[in-house]
């Protein structure tokens, strides 16, 4: 296997990580708590959800042929919180990971040699795949964040529990 086909391997694999917690973060909370935001100044989950969704759209389709800030995204929209249920809410996540996944997937090592264009500046597809992957570990990260606030002790960690490590540790040694 090349290096290019390994990259594209691991930044999948990496990609589904991000979006399991995202997913495992959103099946714990109710539509309430989904709209709940610190205070003016802050983003819902619903609001994220509906920024990263926007993002995703835009970057990815036609991600190769053209500018990844499309004419048709109102990124300021995004930051309104308008989505009425948490079907709907599932359903924009799962359509914007869904414009992702499906263009991550048909890249080629050849097209990492490419450039693309966002917002009229060019980059490698590297670094833009790159930046796509800081951008949405950190919305994801903000997103459990907010969950671990509104759950308190009811919360269902996403990695290893507390007190556990050395367990999970072991664990993995011993699977190999």
């Amino acid at each position: 296997m090349s290096l290019g086909e390994i990259y594209l391997n691991v930044v999948q694999e990496r990609f589904k990580l991000v979006k399991a917690d995202g997913d495992k973060t959103l099946a714990q909370l109710d539509i309430a708590q989904l709209h709940w935001a610190f205070n003016e100044e802050s983003n819902s989950i619903a609001v994220i959800v509906k920024h990263v969704s926007g993002n995703m759209l835009s970057r990815w389709t036609d991600f190769l042929t053209s500018d990844g800030e499309k004419e048709t995204r109102n990124r300021d929209d995004e930051f309104n919180d308008s989505i009425a249920s948490k079907e709907e809410l599932m359903a924009i996540w799962e359509k914007g990971w869904g414009v992702f996944f499906n263009t991550l997937n048909g890249l080629t090592e050849v097209d990492l040699l490419k450039n693309v264009t966002i917002r009229g500046q060019q980059h490698s597809v590297i670094d833009a795949i790159e930046r796509q992957m800081a951008h949405y570990s950190s919305h994801v990260g903000q997103m459990a964040y907010i969950g671990k606030q509104i759950k308190g002790d009811a919360w269902k960690t996403l990695s290893i529990p507390r007190g556990q490590s050395q367990a999970y540790t072991d664990a993995m040694i011993e699977k190999g």
